[in-house]
């Protein structure tokens, strides 16, 4: 069994200083310094460790430091520090470096009056906003075009595209709905919310518990933003749920017709057979006394004719008939044949109620 290599304990971080200055890109740091520096315990690094896979966002409160891992960014924040971790296997460096942009300008603007830390999750909540209006984006589109494909024409591949763009359109809407989720129990915590407001704390000023409204109008406005983005998804999901389901009923209606075409053929097949059999009667070499009659041939020709018919007739109107399906078959089946025993069916909440029973 292999031992735990060295640098198993290092992560790479990215640090920017109170100024919104970038300190270190990409550094190596070992695990127990960043503890020790940040006052954080190890089981806390892991949250946020871009080895370890957490398909959970999360947004943890310590006591000097606020760890965010949420979607690309793992992140910690502090009164006067940001520490980016590198996330593993990350291919988007377009995206990365526009959260970094934002985030050194958004650190280095004073004017506002924000403080220090609520700037640094602005800038990570609009970015991981931004990656799901994108992927959003991207997802619809495909989705769109492909439904306008199957308007058209319906294949195997097709559908098979549907399926998988189902499957992904559902993945997608599960990771923002966990994200709503991280921000709306951050919003549930009042001890949690006041505990963010790290530059009071560390400059010493005391705080209520209700005294968060600055940082709950802003975690409320991009947990309303997501909760858009998952009724979106929800409403594209059921429009191709609808698709899926209208496609199946056109494929079952078009395997009916191929089965009754074949029940059609296999009754006309029948009334043939029906027909051949009076020819097949006389075909046996056996005294009828009806070859002497000068009109056999025509009566024999017509009433062969007739039976097919009659045979091919009431097979194609028994068929016709178990064919004809409706609402109310069951209620007609159920109360026979005399029509005044026939009520029209009417929904149950638009009836009446009587001592009865529903009228």
């Amino acid at each position: 069994m292999k031992g735990r290599l060295p640098g198993d304990l290092m992560l790479r971080c990215t640090i920017l200083d109170e100024d919104g200055a970038v300190k270190s890109i990409s550094g190596q740091f070992r695990r127990s310094d960043l503890c020790n520096e940040h006052r954080l315990n190890p089981r806390d690094l892991r949250k946020i460790d871009s080895r370890i896979p957490n398909l959970v966002p999360t947004i943890l409160i310590r006591k000097e430091a606020i760890l965010i891992n949420i979607l690309h960014i793992r992140a910690l924040v502090k009164a006067d520090t940001v520490v980016l971790f590198d996330t593993y296997g990350s291919n988007d460096s377009r995206l990365h470096s526009a959260f970094l942009y934002h985030l050194e300008h958004n650190l280095k603007v004073r004017g506002g009056g924000s403080p220090y830390e609520f700037r640094a999750i602005e800038s990570i909540l609009l970015s991981v906003l931004s990656a799901l209006e994108a992927e959003m984006v991207f997802i619809r589109n495909l989705v769109g075009g492909l439904l306008a494909e199957l308007e058209d024409d319906i294949n195997h591949d097709k559908f098979k595209r549907l399926l998988h763009y189902s499957r992904r359109l559902a993945s997608f809407k599960n990771r923002a709905r966990l994200v709503q989720d991280a921000l709306e129990e951050v919003l549930e915590q009042d001890d949690d919310l006041n505990a963010m407001y790290l530059t009071d704390k560390k400059k010493g000023v005391a705080r209520q518990n209700h005294e968060h409204d600055e940082l709950e109008v802003l975690l409320e406005f991009f947990s309303k933003q997501v909760e858009e983005i998952v009724n979106e998804a929800e409403n594209i999901e059921s429009n191709v749920q609808s698709t899926q389901e209208i496609v199946e009923l056109i494929l079952d209606s078009n395997r009916n017709a191929l089965l009754a075409l074949d029940l059609k053929v296999s009754i006309l097949t029948m009334g043939l057979g029906s027909g051949a059999l009076v020819a097949g009667l006389f075909g046996m070499n056996l005294k009828s006394h009806l070859e002497e009659l000068p009109y056999a041939f025509a009566a024999m020709t017509a009433v062969s004719a007739a039976i097919a018919a009659f045979a091919a007739w009431a097979g194609l109107w028994r068929l016709a008939k178990i064919r004809k399906v409706g609402l109310t078959n069951s209620q007609t089946t159920n109360r026979g044949s005399d029509p005044k025993s026939r009520a029209p069916w009417i929904p149950l909440p638009l009836r009446r109620r009587n001592f009865n029973g529903w009228s």
